[in-house]
């Protein structure tokens, strides 16, 4: 079997940039001669095995990330833009777009941000009575938008955060963090108390007082305690980061702080280093680890998809929550699979059947577009009200991850992993879905051209050519 080369110039370029070394230094230290290390750079040649060894020990470089990173996901981006119908009936072949995100990641990041422009701005001409006057009809991206790309192109993964969190955890010496985490609010100065409201958390910063729900379940409790200890005292670490990240708006700044207290509360509820352990002794069976942890199944899931800490990584993998009616709700995803920027998930995910089956793991052996193949999991989550008369919000997750992982998986255990007819095909949207025959397709594919026969009729109206 051939070895695939590895193009991976922009992550050398960025490497060395970050370094604050020249071209010549770093060819020096990684023993190539110059040109060579430019031709690398500009994905003229591929990255060599001297090279990877040498930044493996001259730098301490993971480089695993060498062969991850943005371009999966920029191509995936570029792609689903494309499929817009303003671009036309001729977009560029995938090869081009592969090529722009490998040599010019700056360059597709501004495409997908001008597309993402264009679409608001559609959406804001669409209701002149909401947009016509105001000041925030301006060109910009959306805050939540915004704060979903940033944890999106973070691999979901905050360094500084998640190790902050690890210590504060530390602090319990093992005792669950049910039990400790109201003793750090007292600890910081912070009355904790229930109340029979509709309010799921509210911190009077006059009394220093954390009002939290009675009606929430006991980890949600838990969470949002370590949330608002992560707003009050991890808040120079929080605004550090949001510096780093460079919002272009005051609501986005403030969503992303919520997001990253947010981080911070599952990562103290789950510590890294034991929670990873945890995950491969129990072959990431979450309901063990939720017990274990005192964390809901959602929580775990999401958890499972943030280990992806430089040099201790865990499994690559996939997470998306979705509604009853298929909107994306929360996505992210460590492996090549990369979910649609805008509408729903393929219908033929088990995710969506997860509504059907209430309380129940579904299975799924599944196999994208590109020949890659998943091994997907999904279950509904029901968040009730607490009281009569209100509202319960139903969502179904799914965690998947690629096939070459199934040993590590209780939930693979007597599924065919080897037999190709047990994976079903699926995609990410019907636009840029490459699949000819899908019986669930809504639009045709962007990509191809279509014949149209008055006097036949199959699955679809039309033939793919």
């Amino acid at each position: 079997m051939s070895t695939k080369k590895l193009y991976a110039g922009a992550k050398l370029r960025e490497t060395r940039q970050r370094l604050g070394l020249t071209q010549k230094d770093f060819a020096a230290k990684l023993g190539v001669s110059l040109p060579y290390l430019n031709q690398m750079e500009n994905n003229n040649r591929p990255v060599s095995t001297t090279v990877v060894l040498a930044l493996a020990q001259e730098f301490g470089f993971d480089v695993t990330e060498l062969s991850t990173g943005d371009s999966e996901r920029l191509v995936t981006d570029m792609r689903e833009a494309m499929a817009d119908p303003i671009f036309g009936a001729s977009p560029p072949p995938l090869a081009d777009l592969r090529l722009t995100a490998s040599n010019a990641p700056a360059l597709a990041r501004a495409f997908i941000d001008l597309h993402r422009a264009y679409r608001q701005t559609h959406e804001r001409l669409a209701s002149l009575d909401e947009a016509l006057g105001r000041e925030e009809s301006r060109l910009q991206p959306s805050p939540w938008d915004e704060v979903r790309d940033f944890f999106h192109y973070c691999d979901n993964y905050i360094d500084a955060v998640d190790r902050a969190a690890e210590h504060a955890a530390s602090q319990a010496q093992g005792r669950p963090m049910r039990l400790y985490a109201p003793e750090m609010l007292e600890r910081a100065g912070i009355s904790l108390r229930l109340a029979d409201s509709d309010m799921l958390r509210h911190f009077d910063p006059a009394s220093q007082t954390l009002t939290l729900s009675n009606r929430a379940a006991p980890e949600t409790q838990t969470f949002q305690i370590l949330l608002q200890f992560a707003l009050l005292h991890q808040n120079k670490l929080l605004e550090a980061t949001l510096d780093f990240a460079r919002f272009r708006s005051d609501e986005a700044r403030a969503i992303a702080k919520i997001g990253l207290a947010n981080y911070f509360a599952g990562a103290a509820l789950m510590p890294y280093t034991r929670f990873l352990g945890a995950a491969q002794a129990d072959r990431h069976d979450l309901e063990r680890l939720a017990t274990r942890f005192s964390a809901s199944i959602e929580q775990v899931a999401h958890r499972l998809s943030t280990l992806q800490r430089p040099g201790a990584k865990g499994i690559p993998f996939f997470f998306v929550r979705v509604d009853q009616a298929g909107t994306i709700t929360k996505r992210h995803s460590a492996t090549r699979l990369q979910f649609a920027r805008f509408g729903g998930a393929c219908p033929l995910w088990n995710v969506h059947r997860a509504f059907e089956t209430p309380g129940r793991f579904l299975r799924q052996l599944a196999e994208t577009p590109d020949g890659v193949r998943y091994i997907n999991l999904a279950r509904d989550v029901s968040k009730p009200g607490g009281a009569f008369g209100a509202p319960t919000r139903r969502y179904a997750i799914a965690l998947g991850c690629e096939v070459r992982h199934g040993d590590a998986l209780v939930y693979a255990d007597d599924l065919d992993l080897t037999n190709p007819r047990a994976f079903e095909p699926i995609g990410i949207s019907c636009r840029i879905c490459e699949r000819t025959n899908c019986h669930q397709r809504s639009v045709p594919p962007l990509e191809r051209r279509l014949s149209i026969d008055s006097n036949e009729r199959g699955v679809l109206p039309y033939r793919v050519e």
